[in-house]
């Protein structure tokens, strides 16, 4: 994964990603006081329907990158029914749901340097009190860029130990991680020395 945006396209690739945002910043604002059950599941119909009408492929697709939630959806069910509060942890799962989802679709939609591009507009006026707003917009394109790398390489990790062990991976992963990450962050450092820096 490159890049977030989908490679099939629909009508919501052309609408500006200002309004994109906005519009994602006000939906997850509105359904965050939501106290009902009801009112949550309505809320996550009607974001299941803007999916499907950006097509069925496109639906799948999206979905599809919503299943790294399970776990933590799973750890929600748990507490809250040992809690006896099951209406709290399904309201509680449907924000978390909702607001990634919608998350979701506008990364989808957006390529990322027009989201980096505003991004960096936004925070021209904190140039002012030393912020340089470049340097911000590159801090997020590399976060947004190696979070999927460094997952798929944690994944073959762990894929490599099941071959080899059949004891639990469980903290033993960690190490390797993080030295996996710190080797991405220099080739990135000298890559970007290379080219002039910033």
């Amino acid at each position: 994964m490159l890049t977030l945006t989908s490679p099939i396209e629909t009508w919501l690739h052309r609408w500006p990603v200002g309004v994109k945002l906005g519009l994602m910043a006000l939906g997850t604002a509105l359904v965050f006081p939501v106290q009902s059950p009801w009112v949550m599941g309505a809320a996550l119909l009607a974001l299941l329907a803007l999916y499907l009408a950006l097509g069925l492929r496109f639906a799948r697709h999206g979905l599809a990158m919503l299943r790294p939630l399970w776990p933590f959806f799973l750890i929600l069910a748990l507490w809250h029914l040992w809690q006896d509060e099951i209406a709290r942890g399904l309201i509680i799962a449907g924000r978390m749901g909702f607001a990634v989802a919608l998350a979701n679709l506008v990364t989808m939609t957006t390529r990322l340097d027009a989201m980096l591009a505003l991004v960096e507009r936004l925070l021209q006026p904190l140039r002012h009190i030393g912020v340089n707003p470049r340097m911000v917009a590159l801090a997020m394109a590399m976060v947004i860029r190696f979070t999927p790398v460094l997952l798929d390489k944690m994944s073959q990790l762990m894929q490599a130990w099941r071959a080899r062990s059949p004891k639990r991976v469980g903290a033993r992963i960690v190490l390797p991680v993080v030295l996996l990450a710190l080797d991405d962050a220099d080739h990135v450092a000298e890559a970007l020395r290379a080219r002039g820096g910033l």
